[in-house]
C-alpha cells in the first residue's frame, strides 16, 4: 500500500516540477494544478493507472512482446484520455477554471481530449514502463515510513485548504 502511495507522490511531485520547467521555459504563466503544494495529483494518479495497466498486460505469457506494448499504447491512451476529460470538467465545474483546451488541435473532442494528445500519452507511458519507471522503482521503495506520513498529511491540508478557499461565499 505505501508503494503505491509513495509511487503517487513520487510522480505528483515530479510532474509538477516538469509542468512548471515548461512554463518556466515557454514563457507561459500557466499553473500546474488547482492545489497549493509542490504537487499535481492528476501525474501520480496517471502513473497508478499506467502501472496497474501495465502490470496486467505484462503479466499475460502468452501475448507477444510487441503486443503486449500495443495493447498498453491503447488502454493508456483511452484510460488517461479519460481521466482527463474528467478532470478538466471536473476542474472546470467546481473551480471555474480551465487548465488546457485542445479545440485548436486538428482531432479535438471537446475542450480536453485530442487525439495527438491520446497518442503522445499512450507513447510516453511505453517510455515510462519500460524505461524511467525501472530505474525509480528502487528509490520508491526506500521512502521512510514516516516521509510518506509527512507527504500525507501536507497532502491533505493542501486539499482541505484549497476546499475552503475556493468555496468561500
Amino acid at each position: 500500500m505505501f508503494y503505491y502511495i509513495n509511487t503517487f507522490f513520487t510522480y505528483s511531485i515530479l510532474g509538477f516540477l516538469l509542468e512548471s520547467a515548461c512554463f518556466l521555459i515557454t514563457g507561459n504563466r500557466g499553473s500546474s494544478g488547482i492545489l497549493y503544494g509542490p504537487w499535481t495529483p492528476v501525474y501520480g494518479i496517471g502513473v497508478l493507472v499506467i502501472l496497474l495497466l501495465s502490470k496486467l498486460i505484462l503479466r499475460n505469457k502468452k501475448i507477444p512482446r510487441l503486443e503486449k506494448a500495443i495493447y498498453i499504447f491503447l488502454s493508456v491512451s483511452i484510460v488517461l484520455s479519460l481521466i482527463e476529460w474528467l478532470g478538466g470538467m471536473l476542474i472546470e465545474f467546481f473551480f471555474h477554471t480551465i487548465f488546457w483546451d485542445y479545440r485548436s488541435h486538428r482531432y479535438h473532442l471537446g475542450k480536453y481530449v485530442a487525439l495527438d494528445m491520446s497518442c503522445l500519452w499512450g507513447l510516453l507511458s511505453l517510455f515510462f514502463v519500460y524505461v524511467i519507471h525501472p530505474k525509480m522503482e528502487k528509490w520508491i521503495q526506500k521512502i521512510p515510513y514516516s516521509v510518506t506520513c509527512l507527504l500525507v498529511t501536507l497532502f491533505m491540508i493542501d486539499v482541505i485548504c484549497t476546499l475552503i478557499f475556493n468555496f468561500q461565499a
